[in-house]
């Protein structure tokens, strides 16, 4: 019986490898994050910031003034008498030329004793050299040449000026001989002694070659021993009024279109001033003409000035310029739009056909991107350019299309997908732009908006 008996082998019941499962589950989960992320083309985003910017607005422009020349009759030995940029009056000793030179070689000797300064001419080189003092600025380190040629110009009239007086008997006698020749002011005006063929140029016949600083030339008479016939002198500026005249270009002509006034910084030492304005174009170019009242004796030796126009800094959302771009949309009068669903939102009613042919009216809400005074801004989403819209309880209709505009913004992700919103420049340079804060459809401070605009587009998920 025992042999006969069946042996039936005992299999183990199947388990279930719970942690083998989950762990084949993550590692097809993270293949397939792996493989999105390197297929996907992902968005850097910017954090929008308060910012300000101030323009680079500095130029350099010519000087134009009402300045009259004045030359030598002979040839001779120069002596001056007035410290350039200094204002003179009718009748004022301005320089002399001495044809033999003895009385200039007289003047010369006497001048090198400085013992000849009065009491007076003494006290005016302390003051002047008190107030330098005083006014000393280690930012303003230039001036240190301008004071100490300044100084040696007002030592070299006071010590001239003392020596004529003390060989006045024998400059007479030269003079009745007709080899002294004295030059006097024949009327108001401030001395300069260079000159540079500019001096009868206006801001009606001045020419674009004159802004090439590498081609000017011109003469400093009060550093010549001789001088000869018919060369110039001196200069008399004889008018407070002066101009500058600056190349520009064509965004900031637009930008000073609309007023006549601005304020300015002039960089040799940092005055500051206003000054009217016109704009004119000339021989292709633009030019920017500022008319100046005061200040003209501080840069009366000057062709060329070098300014700062202080046009206001421009305050708001700071962005950069790769996350602007344009997008369009369908224009829309605001007379079609009423409010209703159940949120009560501003909506559109767009007439629609039942699968029996049946026309009605289907109101949508479509997302407003900007607005007009007399449209709304909305975009292809939810209504397209052929469907037609018509006002509540009226048979007007417009068809969807029949107006478009494109509007500058950035792309929102705040909520995980793009939302464009539109901006509003007030400044941009190469970089960044600064743009309005507060609008109605705009970005706030510290949204997040896509780095690139011109990589995302409307409902794009964020990864």
């Amino acid at each position: 019986m025992s042999k006969n008996k069946k042996v039936v082998r005992y299999r183990k019941p199947f388990n279930v490898n719970i942690g083998m499962i989950i762990f084949i589950i993550i590692f097809i989960y993270l293949i397939f994050n792996i493989f999105s992320y390197m297929t996907t083309e992902h968005i850097s985003t910017y954090e929008v910031e308060q910012g300000t910017m101030a323009e680079n607005n500095i130029y350099r422009g010519l000087i134009l003034r009402q300045e009259q020349v004045y030359s030598s009759d002979t040839a001779g030995a120069l002596n001056v008498y007035v410290k350039e940029a200094s204002r003179v009056g009718y009748g004022n000793l301005i320089c002399s030329v001495d044809e033999g030179g003895s009385v200039s070689k007289k003047i010369e000797e006497a001048a090198g004793n400085a013992s000849n300064l009065s009491a007076h001419d003494l006290s005016e080189i302390e003051d002047s050299i008190s107030e330098f003092q005083i006014s000393y600025s280690a930012q303003n380190f230039y001036n240190v040449s301008t004071f100490k040629e300044d100084l040696d110009s007002a030592l070299n009239e006071s010590l001239s000026l003392a020596a004529l007086d003390g060989i006045s008997d024998y400059a007479a006698a030269a003079q009745a001989e007709n080899t002294f020749h004295t030059y006097h002011a024949d009327q108001p005006g401030i001395v300069v002694y260079s000159t540079d063929g500019y001096e009868g140029v206006t801001t009606d016949t001045f020419q674009s070659s004159m802004f090439d600083e590498a081609s000017y030339d011109r003469t400093d008479g009060q550093r010549a021993l001789q001088v000869a016939a018919g060369a110039p002198l001196y200069k008399l500026i004889t008018s407070e009024y002066w101009s500058l005249v600056i190349p520009i270009g064509s965004d900031l002509a637009k930008r000073l279109a609309d007023d006549d006034t601005l304020q300015l910084r002039f960089m040799k030492d940092n005055t500051t001033t206003y000054a009217t304005y016109t704009i004119t174009e000339k021989e292709g170019s633009t030019y920017l003409i500022l008319t100046l009242r005061s200040g003209m004796v501080r840069y009366a030796k000057d062709r060329y000035a070098e300014v700062e126009l202080l046009l206001s800094e421009e305050t708001g959302l700071k962005i950069p310029n790769s996350a602007i771009t344009e997008k369009e949309f369908y224009t829309v009068p605001k007379d079609f739009f009423m409010k209703g669903g159940d949120s009560g939102s501003l909506g559109i009613l767009v007439q629609r056909s039942d699968s029996s042919g049946k026309a009605g009216a289907e109101f949508i809400a479509p997302t407003i991107y900007y607005e007009t005074d007399t449209d709304y801004y909305i975009d292809g989403e939810e209504v397209g350019a052929s469907d037609i819209i018509r006002k509540a309880d009226s048979t007007e209709t417009y068809q969807i299309g029949s107006g478009t505009a494109r509007l500058q913004g950035v792309y929102n992700i705040n909520k995980g997908y793009a939302i464009f919103k539109q901006i509003d420049i007030l400044y941009q340079n190469e970089e960044y732009a600064i743009v309005r804060t507060g609008t109605t459809y705009g970005i706030a401070l510290y949204d997040h908006i896509a780095l690139d605009g011109s990589k995302i587009h409307e409902n794009d998920l964020i990864n």
